[in-house]
This record gives structure tokens, C-alpha cells and sequence, in this order.
């Protein structure tokens, strides 16, 4: 998780995320302050379902902001997935996916914080950190260019693009979308 030094007051886009301000953020100790995400896939789950600290969340309603922000960095990184990727299943087998099957696919999402949740230690963009960051892994997402993992994180939590990265970490704010 991160800490902001310097903080961004507000966006000036509310669906990118993007700040009015720059912003600087210190990484904190990841031994001791993290976030853990487990991301499983497979086609005979029911649904798309999300654990945060063992409490289900809601991730399938539209009205929802969460559930869209959820949704959108979910459907983001499906989109880079590379054409095949192997995994080994629960029983030690290899199986072999290409990126045209992931939308047959539901996602069980368990994520744990070792640190208070909503406390100021900003938990939503360790979370959504750690959220891409599993994804691009499951899906075996190689960025096209440096930093486009970040670009998706903030969609889910505006800070969570300096959650990614370690030390004391500058967020730019850019000047186009």
C-alpha cells in the first residue's frame, strides 16, 4: 500500500480517474502492510464473485460504482490477455487457454489486506493494485507500453497506479485523457 505525501484533490475525469494535481506517494513495508489477491478462474463457476476479507462483495450490479470499477479492470485486462496461456489446475494438470475462451470463463477474486481497510492506508488502491497485477498474470498480459498495467489500476482506484510500484512514486497528472 501506498501513503500519499503530497495528495490529489479531486479529478478532472471521473470515469479515467485522472487528478487535477500531480501527486507523490511513499510505498510502504509490503512485509508487514499488503494486500494478498487470489484470482481463480473456471467455466463452472456460476458467477463472477469477489472476497474482500472474507466478506463477499457485490460485483454484478451496473448502479453499483465498485461493482463498474470491478468490471471494467476485469474486462481491461481480459482484452490484453496473450493469445494462449498455460496453467496448472487444482489436480496438478496443465491446462491450455486462449484468449478467445476467457469470456466463457467466471473469476472467484479472494483478497485479504494485512492492514486495517479503510483506515487512510489506502486499501482500495492496494486492492485494486494487487487486483491487476493477478489478472495480468492469470491472463499473461504483456504491456504494450510502459505503464499501461497502471493506466487500468486507476480505473479501479486512482491511487492504486502508485500502489504498483515501490518507494516514493509520482503521479502525474497528465494533460490529455
Amino acid at each position: 500500500t501506498n501513503i500519499a505525501v503530497i495528495k490529489y484533490w479531486g479529478k478532472r475525469d471521473e470515469r479515467l480517474h485522472l487528478p487535477l494535481n500531480s501527486s507523490l506517494s511513499a510505498t510502504l513495508d509490503s512485509s508487514n502492510l499488503r494486500t494478498e489477491t487470489t484470482v481463480l478462474a473456471s467455466r463452472s463457476f456460476e458467477k463472477t464473485r469477489l472476497w474482500l476479507n472474507g466478506k463477499e462483495q457485490v460485483v454484478d450490479a451496473e448502479h453499483l460504482e465498485s461493482a463498474t470499477r470491478f468490471q471494467r479492470c476485469l474486462r481491461e485486462m481480459m482484452a490484453r490477455a496473450a493469445e494462449h496461456v498455460s496453467h496448472l489446475n487444482n489436480k496438478g494438470e496443465i491446462v491450455n487457454v486462449a484468449k478467445s475462451e476467457w469470456s466463457s470463463y467466471k473469476f472467484h477474486v479472494i483478497s485479504i489486506n494485512t492492514f486495517p481497510t479503510a483506515a487512510g492506508l489506502a486499501s482500495s488502491a492496494s486492492g485494486y493494485a494487487c487486483l491487476v497485477y493477478a489478472l495480468g498474470q492469470l491472463f499473461g498480459v504483456k504491456e504494450a507500453f510502459e505503464g499501461e498495467v497502471t493506466c487500468i489500476a486507476r480505473q479501479g482506484s486512482g491511487s492504486a497506479c502508485r500502489s504498483l510500484m515501490g518507494g516514493f512514486v509520482r503521479w502525474e497528472k497528465g494533460t490529455s485523457p
